[in-house]
């Protein structure tokens, strides 16, 4: 049987170190180192951690009870059992709340060695085990909560893209979501101006003052190459080194905001620390810039909708203005009509016979219903 666990035994006295380690342990294939007292047990502890510590409680110089409360205050875990005379009933119990595993008690068989050693030496794996489960599930407990957090920031988002006007708040909320996502000490947004087809800072936070120039290039190496590739681009390390961007920190990502095929944005994040955009943080910002693309989009139909209101507002006012011009275009026709009409309607100019008069006197009943219908027609308001 070879289990390879290194043991040091702390113990002055040959007799008692030779059965322990010569006689009982080395056959077993176990490690063993024997050292003569305190001083030198706690100096290879240190060294070299062992996976069990046999250690007298009749130690020259510091106890083997001194020598548990030194292993407790310089941290060092390995597993200890203590070895008393019998009639040291006390000082074992006072050695168990010291930190000791287990005792054993001198005089005492071979057998009785290695059923301790082992009993010890499986209780300190379970330990292990445990801790290491527990360390695994608080990873994955970590892990769910930033999950959790992520899901959260992303509905959050979402949720302002659909009810939120303000394109500026919507950008800082953008951002921030940004950050979070991220992991990022700083980040910044910029739009294509259609005018000069460049690329132009629209909101950041945390950015530099020497950077964050309002409604200008930001100058960083970098964003250049996105917006002529159209693919995210995260770099960390000394690859970074060579571009401009460099200054603010030692991780950047770089994500292309478009509509269909078409770089229209920018969505810029650093860190401060050389840490490598793991791939789930580099979807996760992606998708800001899937929803900045949509606030965007949006805007563009608010303004085309507005537009189409303000020209179909315009358009009535024409359409009113045309209206009233026709009707007091008539009503003048009519009025001119009738006045020569009226004249001859007095005989003035001359005698009328009777059907001259009823003729005329039809004529002048229309224009005159006319004139009123003209007058009482409703034109729109604007």
């Amino acid at each position: 049987m070879t289990t390879g666990e290194r043991i040091l035994i702390v113990e002055n006295d040959p007799r008692i170190a030779d059965l322990i380690g010569r006689q009982s342990l080395q056959p077993l294939g176990y490690q063993v180192t024997v050292v003569r007292d305190a001083s030198s047990a706690l100096k290879h502890a240190r060294q070299t951690p062992p996976d069990l510590i046999l250690a007298n409680i009749n130690l020259p110089g510091l106890s083997g009870k001194d020598l548990l409360a030194a292993f407790s205050s310089q941290n060092i875990k390995s597993p200890v059992i203590v070895i008393a005379a019998k009639g040291q009933e006390h000082d074992a119990i006072q050695s168990f709340r010291l930190g000791a595993m287990d005792v054993l008690f001198w005089p005492l068989r071979d057998a009785e060695v290695v059923s301790v050693v082992e009993r010890a030496l499986r209780q300190s794996e379970e330990t292990r085990e445990r801790q290491k489960l527990d360390r695994q599930l608080k990873a994955t407990n970590d892990e769910m909560q930033k999950r959790l957090r992520d899901l959260t920031t992303v509905l959050s988002t979402a949720k302002a893209v659909t009810s939120i006007t303000d394109q500026r708040q919507l950008f800082i909320r953008i951002l921030e979501g940004a950050l979070k996502l991220g992991e990022s000490d700083m980040c910044w947004l910029m739009l294509r101006d259609e005018k000069s087809k460049t690329f132009l800072l629209r909101a950041h936070r945390h950015l530099p003052e020497t950077w964050a120039k309002m409604n200008q290039p930001v100058d960083d190496g970098v964003s250049s190459l996105v917006a002529h590739s159209g693919e995210s681009l995260f770099m960390n390390g000394p690859a970074l080194k060579k571009f401009r961007l460099a200054a603010l920190g030692k991780s950047v990502g770089v994500v292309p905001i478009k509509v269909r095929s078409e770089v229209i944005g920018l969505l810029i994040v650093v860190r401060r620390e050389d840490r490598e955009f793991v791939r789930e943080a580099q979807t996760l910002l992606e998708a800001m810039a899937d929803y900045a693309s949509i606030s965007l989009v949006n805007s563009r139909l608010f303004r085309a909708l507005e537009e189409t209101a303000e020209n179909a507002r315009m358009g009535e006012k024409h359409r009113h203005a045309a209206l009233q011009a026709l009707r007091d275009a008539i009503n003048g026709e009519i009025s001119q009509t009738l006045q020569p009409l009226n004249l001859i309607l007095t005989e003035m100019p001359g005698a009328l016979n009777s059907e001259q008069r009823r003729a005329l006197e039809t004529v002048q009943a229309a224009l005159q219903r006319l004139l009123r219908s003209s007058e009482k027609t409703i034109v729109p308001s604007k």
